[in-house]
Parts: structure tokens; sequence; C-alpha cells
């Protein structure tokens, strides 16, 4: 029996949903099922670095082997994302008999449900299904969006629909291209600086280059939601670095980059924050001109400005902070690879802002008060920054570590240090 797809939206929060598989297409469809705020259950024998991340961070449960049926208990949705049709079609046999959606993505005509090309801008979610075809779906989303972000009175119908003498003709889906960027240019890297956390964060010009992307390099920084735009045929690298965890070295990913652009083919290598700024841009760069491999860098919001932001903290106010420095804390104080000079910062009135120090807080802040910076200084660190996961805690410099291992909070995560901290509260 066959028929037209029927659209709905799915309430998902606090329901189980069971994504079978670890992969690069299982990491780009988790995303939006925690946004949806899923009770996910994610059953492999082993994950990709951006999924392990997900799973050390308790945002959901990890069953370290093969599917079982009683995997189902309770689910509500089931999403297939192995490469083995044998055991996707299993898989979805227990789900048909139990009744619970099934979406697959080996088998798309054999699946239950499917999941939509997405966009979102503020509380408005469009979803797009093509029939079967993906790109199509991408294509009419991407045009949506486009068109929901120019604004009302700039809605028009694309110039193929245009009639004669500049009348609007009939707007038809089946001619909108495959793909909303045909002419992509292939044999280039972009370094696309993804921002803080927040999708809607990234700038225009990397959200096309993203759109243009075969092959995309992220990392654990990245907004997931990003992921879950992009196309099947794109080929996702997992470079995830999870601190003191499993990583992809950057010699691997320099060699990724330039491989897959000397085969012709458009790369962005999609970075958290701003590629620039502890983002090993610089490095990546370096490799690939050196391999002779043009390469675009796109700027990105850095979360050193907008965590702080997203917390109601500026970095700089006037009459209270007239300068602020960025800093790496991913090295102790007493480190000899260390090349941050603390008993120095501790003598500047401005403001402080510290990246991956949380592992190494106390011994930072101790060092800081040891050379001069008071004690009662106003702190605040800011986990997961401008995401529907931000956690924030204020405190002061002297007991800021202890309250956040009281806390719980985890990287990554902005320590912000400076009167700046209590400059907007009212």
């Amino acid at each position: 029996m066959s028929g037209s797809p029927y659209p709905l939206g799915l309430r998902l929060a606090g329901r189980r949903v069971v994504v079978v598989g670890g992969g690069v297409v299982a990491t780009r469809r988790v995303p939006a099922l925690l946004d949806a705020g899923a009770d996910v259950l994610l059953v492999a024998p082993e994950l990709t670095p951006a999924l392990r991340a997900h799973a050390d961070a308790g945002r959901l449960r990890w069953q370290r082997r093969r599917f079982a049926a009683d995997d189902l208990d309770g689910a509500w949705l089931v999403q297939v994302a192995v490469d083995d049709p044998t055991a996707a079609a299993a898989v979805s046999a227990v789900a048909d008999e139990r009744r619970i959606f099934c979406v697959r993505a080996d088998d798309r005509a054999a699946a239950t449900a499917w999941t939509p090309a997405v966009t979102r801008q503020g509380p408005v979610t469009v979803a797009v299904l093509g029939g079967g075809d993906p790109r199509r779906a991408m294509a009419v989303r991407d045009a949506v969006r486009d068109l929901l972000a120019a604004g009302p009175g700039r809605l028009a119908p694309p110039p193929a629909e245009v009639g004669a003498g500049g009348a609007p003709g009939p707007v038809g889906v089946d001619r909108w291209p495959a793909s909303p960027h045909p002419t992509r240019r292939g044999g280039q890297v972009a370094l696309v600086g993804a921002g803080p956390g927040d999708p809607e964060l990234i700038t225009v010009k990397g959200r096309r280059l993203l759109a243009e992307a075969e092959v995309v390099v992220t990392d654990r920084l990245v907004p997931g939601l990003l992921l879950d735009e992009l196309g099947p045929e794109v080929e996702l690298v997992d470079a995830a670095k999870i601190p003191y965890g499993p990583a992809c070295t950057q010699e691997e990913i320099n060699r990724i980059l330039v491989d897959r652009a000397r085969a012709g083919r458009a790369v962005v290598r999609l970075k958290g924050g701003d590629p620039y700024v502890f983002g090993r841009g610089g490095e990546e760069l370096l490799a690939c001109a050196g391999a002779g491999v043009p390469v675009t860098v796109v700027p990105g919001v850095t979360s050193a400005i907008a965590a702080a932001a997203g917390a109601g903290v500026p970095v700089t106010h006037r009459a209270v902070a007239h300068e602020f420095t960025v800093v790496s804390g991913h090295l102790p104080p007493d480190s000899p690879a260390s090349m941050v000079r603390w008993e120095h910062l501790a003598g500047l009135r401005g403001t402080l802002v510290i990246l991956m120090g949380l592992k190494n807080l106390a011994a930072i802040s101790a060092t800081l008060v040891a050379h001069g910076r008071p004690a009662q200084t106003p702190a605040v660190v800011v986990q997961e920054g401008t995401t529907g996961a931000q956690r924030t805690i204020r405190s002061t410099l002297g007991v800021v570590a202890a309250d956040v291992a009281a806390a719980g909070l985890r990287p990554p995560a902005v320590v912000v240090v400076g009167d700046v901290v209590g400059a907007l509260d009212f």
C-alpha cells in the first residue's frame, strides 16, 4: 500500500527515541533529537568522537553493543543509521511489529517515517519533504530559509518563475534545481567559523559555503543542527577533539583537507567559534597552502565574547573595563610549555577571558590571587554558551573553582573574570 506522506510535528521531550548506529549519519541526526528534548538511547558498538562527547556529557545513553529487540521497549521513534541493510531491516521489522515509526537512512522506501529537510528562523520551523529526492527538498528548504531571512516585502519567486512582462508565473517545485548551488567550485578548502553554539550565529557566507560543500570536516564544538542540514551526498568527516579523550591528530586533519581538495572536491573545514581563536586554523591554512590548495577563511563569532554576552556580561563597559584579554587555560600555570604569563595578567585592571580552562581553574585562580588579583573579583563561568543547554554560575575569583566543581560544570565553558560581571545588573 502506498500513499502521500502525512506531515506532522512530534513532541519528543522526555520521550524515548532509539538511534541504532554510531557513525556519521547518527552524528548528523542526534543533535536535532537532543534539541527536541528527546530521551535518546544510542545503540552501537562504537561511536564517533562527537557522539562520544554527547554520551560523556550525559546528554544521551549509550549501549555499547549491537541492537537487541528489547531496546525498543518504551520507544516512540527509532532511527536506523547503519550501513548493513540486513541489520537495518531487522531493526525495522521489530519496530513495525511494535507499531513504532522507523526512519531508515539506508532505504527510504522501506521506512515508515522520513526526516525532512529543516530550517529554523526564530520560533518558526520549516520542514520540507521532497518526494524521495533529498536534494530537491534541500533546495526548497534553502530557498524558503533565504526568503524568511530577507523579511516581509522581499519575498519573490525564483527567477525561473517570473513570467512575461515581469509578472510572477506559476510556482512549481519541480522547477527548482536539484541543488541550490549548482556551480560548486571544487579543489578548494574553506576554513569556516561555525560560531559559539547557536546555529543561527554562523555568518551568511559561512552558511552558503556549507551548503555548497561536498566534504565537511567538523569538530565537537560545531553546532550539531548545522550538520543536520547537510545533504546525504555530503561526506562528513568527524575530526572531533575531545579534551583528554580520543582525537584525530592535527596531521591527519591536514592530510584529509589536502587529499579531498586535490581530488577536486569542495571542502569546508567547519570549526567551532572562529578558526583563528585557538582553532588551529593557521596550521591548516599553512598545510593547504604548502600543498598548493586554495584556501578561503571565513571568520566566526568567538565564544570568548558571545558566551559572556549570552550570560548578560559585556567584556568591556564604560568606566568599568577598557580592555579585555583572551587566554588559553589548557595548560596549568606552572607548565613549562605554557606561554601565558599569569603573574602579569593578575596586574591588569581589565577583563580576563579564559578558554579551555576548567580543568586547571583551581591552579589558575590561585596564581592570579597570589600575584595580586583580589580574591573577591567577580567571575562568571558559562557552559555551552548561546545554546539551549547553557548553564551559568556567578562567583568570585577566590572560590570559582570550588563552585564549578560543586555545580558539575563541564567543557566547553568560558570563564570571565572582572568587574564587568556585574556591570549590567539592574
